[in-house]
C-alpha cells in the first residue's frame, strides 16, 4: 500500500467517526451549555460575536496571521504530514499552557482566553496551509481556512455541508478569488453559536474554582486536537484530489 492510499483509508475512517451520533456526554454537555447560554445577557452575546468577527476579518484581510515560513510546495504528502504533526505539537503546547494560565486566574482571565484561543487556532491554520503548499496570500486560501475552522466546530448538518464544500474546493474557490464582500454575507450569529456550542462545556469547567487550571489545559488540548484532525484531513483531501 502506498502512502496516498494509506491516507485515503485514514480519511474514510475519519469521516465515519466525524459523523457518528453524539454520545451521552456530548448530548448532556450541549444541553447544559444551552441553558447557561440562555442566561447570558444579550449584550454579552454581542461582545462574543464582535470578538469573533474582528478575528475573522483580520484573518481575511489582515497580515497578522500570515506565516513567515515559505509556502512548501515541493514536499511530498508524507513529509508534509510529518511537518504538520510537528507544527501541531508546538501549537497544542501553547494552547494548553494558555488554558492552564487563564483557568487558574478566575473569570476575568477566562474571558481573555476566548479571543486568545481563537487567535492561536488561526495562526496554526495559516501555518498549516503553507506546510501543505497553499499560499495564504490568496484570498481564496483564507476563505478555505475559515471553512475548515467552521467545519471543526459545527453541528452535524453544517459539518456535512462544509465537508462537501471542501471536497469540491477546486470549483468552489473560483468565486472567492478576490471578494471583499465575503464578510458581509456571513451569518456571524450562527458562526459564533456553532463554535461556542462545540466548546462550551469544556470551557465552563475551566471556570470552576479549584480545577480551573487543569480543566483549562484539558479543554484547550482537546479543542486543538479536534482542529488538527479536521484541518489536516481537509488539506490531505486537497492534495489527493490534485494528484
Amino acid at each position: 500500500m502506498n502512502y496516498e492510499q494509506k491516507v485515503y483509508d485514514e480519511i474514510v475512517d475519519w469521516e465515519h467517526s466525524f459523523f457518528k451520533p453524539p454520545g451521552w456526554l456530548e448530548r448532556t454537555s450541549k444541553s447544559i451549555g444551552k441553558r447557561i447560554n440562555d442566561l447570558i445577557p444579550p449584550k454579552m452575546h454581542d461582545v462574543i460575536t464582535t470578538t469573533i468577527k474582528s478575528i475573522v476579518l483580520t484573518a481575511l484581510f489582515g497580515s497578522e496571521y500570515t506565516p513567515k515560513r515559505p509556502v512548501q510546495q515541493t514536499l511530498s504528502l508524507e513529509i508534509a504530514d510529518q511537518e504538520a504533526k510537528r507544527l501541531f505539537s508546538l501549537y497544542q503546547k501553547i494552547a494548553t499552557a494558555e488554558g492552564a494560565g487563564t483557568g487558574a486566574g478566575g473569570i476575568v482571565l477566562n474571558i481573555v482566553d476566548f479571543p486568545a484561543l481563537i487567535a492561536i487556532k488561526m495562526k496554526f491554520l495559516f501555518e498549516l496551509a503553507h506546510v501543505y503548499g497553499f499560499d495564504t496570500k490568496h484570498f481564496s486560501e483564507r476563505v478555505f481556512i475559515l471553512k475548515v475552522f467552521q467545519m471543526a466546530f459545527s453541528g452535524p448538518k453544517q459539518r456535512a455541508a462544509l465537508l462537501n464544500v471542501i471536497k469540491q474546493w477546486d470549483t468552489e474557490k473560483e468565486q472567492w478569488a478576490s471578494n471583499t464582500e465575503y464578510s458581509k454575507s456571513m451569518d456571524w450569529e450562527t458562526f459564533q453559536k456553532e463554535y461556542r456550542d462545540a466548546i462550551d462545556f469544556r470551557k465552563m469547567l475551566q471556570m470552576v474554582p479549584g480545577i480551573g487550571a487543569v480543566a483549562g489545559a484539558w479543554a484547550n488540548y482537546t479543542i486543538l486536537e479536534e482542529l488538527r484532525e479536521s484541518a489536516m484531513n481537509a488539506y490531505r483531501l486537497r492534495r489527493l484530489n490534485n494528484g
